[in-house]
């Protein structure tokens, strides 16, 4: 079974119905019991990163979600439950994240040409610079769903797709069991419905 983290922020209707679709039983939860039993963790997210932090860190939910995470519990971010993964965002200041994986969360202003509009809204095709079985049941070339203003400056290793917008995007990491996607499975038709497949045969990695 995998556990949707509820803790306000996300869209948990669209992301159960995505794993009632392919078969996979998912419950969305803030009880920590329950999520301290998970075989798999998902990290939904929108809206603010210093928001969503507080949230996470003020209900005990942070501390749970890294002993899982640090004990090899497969966990899957999306869009700003990627964002949070890291160590720190500069969302209007700087804020600190999981540290779950090596890296920082910054404005794309910084990087896209100027006649590209932020946020990031659409379809974009993805590649993969780094194989990962995570994308196993994607091909190159296929398109999935961004709505974004920020992204993840991180080691090339663990950058497992990229998207283009006027320049080279993060839009899925990896980092031992710890996965991210900035756009969002729930939301890309088939090919987000082969994401969450992946994610829900993933073993956790002693």
């Amino acid at each position: 079974m995998v556990v949707i983290v509820d803790y306000g922020v996300g869209n948990l209707f669209s992301i159960i119905s995505s794993f009632r679709a392919i078969g996979v039983e998912a419950v969305a939860t803030g009880d920590i019991e329950v999520i301290r039993k998970a075989e798999r963790i998902l990290l939904p997210g929108v809206g603010a990163f210093e928001d969503a932090a507080k949230k996470l860190f003020s209900s005990g939910l942070a501390e749970v979600i890294i002993e899982k995470a640090n004990s090899g519990t497969p966990l899957l971010g999306i869009c700003l439950g990627m964002q949070l993964l890291f160590d720190k965002s500069y969302e209007y200041g700087e804020h600190k994240g999981l540290g779950l994986i090596s890296g920082e969360i910054k404005p794309l202003s910084g990087i896209v040409p100027s006649a590209y509009k932020i946020p990031h809204i659409g379809w974009n095709a993805l590649t993969f610079p780094n194989p990962h079985p995570l994308f196993e049941r994607v091909k190159e070339g296929e398109c999935v769903y961004f709505v974004h203003s920020y992204y993840a400056v991180t080691a090339e290793k663990t950058v497992i797709a990229q998207t283009e917008y006027g320049a080279p995007v993060t839009a899925a990491v990896a980092s031992g069991n710890v996965y991210g996607c900035q756009f969002h499975p729930e939301k890309s038709g088939e090919t987000g419905l082969n994401v969450l497949r992946a994610f829900s045969q993933m073993e956790a990695k002693k």
